[in-house]
């Protein structure tokens, strides 16, 4: 992984998209890098737009602003790709991972990827919906950004669900988390 990696969540209120990026903070934090996880809200609804943060660096960080050049965006719904530029101040070098159906190479040409731009799919509802049994896409995009830039050993990801979702949940809804990351992890497309 580089030094600093900045990534940019997009998601809707309700969909657990603010918990992804702590869990990711935690995950790094646990295995020794410094970390900032902070959301960024619109109006504090289910279903309304928002967008949350997280960087993660070898090195002490200073900056304290939205992050405005991510290398990873993740967008937890793809509808926001209708309504917003989820692919605004992107590095050429980005990438975007999707929660959707469709195939990498329809996401692309929506996203106007750059060349040097990857496209990352997963169905991160339908694996939510099988594992957790509700549309809350945020471990399978744990699991799905992870396999894109390794930013933490894949156990440690898996740890640091286990132990946000163990604080909260019963053990079924535990196990059912850990389950949607692994397949987050192991079922991205990418074109």
């Amino acid at each position: 992984m580089e030094k600093m990696v900045e990534i940019r969540w997009h998601g809707r209120g309700g969909q657990g998209t603010v918990t992804a990026a702590k869990v990711l903070a935690d995950a790094c934090l646990g295995g020794g890098r410094h970390v900032q996880a902070f959301p960024e809200y619109g109006p504090e609804r289910a279903g309304a737009p928002l967008r949350a943060y997280n960087r993660v660096s070898d090195h002490e960080l200073r900056m304290h602003c939205p992050v405005l050049h991510p290398k990873v965006v993740s967008i937890v719904d793809a509808t926001l790709l209708d309504s917003i530029n989820v692919a605004e101040g992107a590095l050429d070098d980005a990438v975007f991972v999707v929660n959707t159906a469709k195939d990498p190479k329809e996401i692309r040409e929506k996203l106007k990827a750059k060349p040097g731009q990857r496209v990352i799919t997963l169905d991160a509802t339908k694996i939510a919906l099988d594992c957790i049994g509700r549309a809350l896409p945020n471990a399978p995009m744990l699991g799905a950004i992870n396999k894109a830039i390794s930013v933490v050993p894949q156990n440690e990801l898996v740890d640091a669900v286990r132990k946000s979702f163990g604080k909260k949940f019963a053990q079924k809804i535990i196990d059912g988390n850990l389950e949607a990351t692994k397949r987050g992890y192991e079922e991205v497309k990418e074109g």
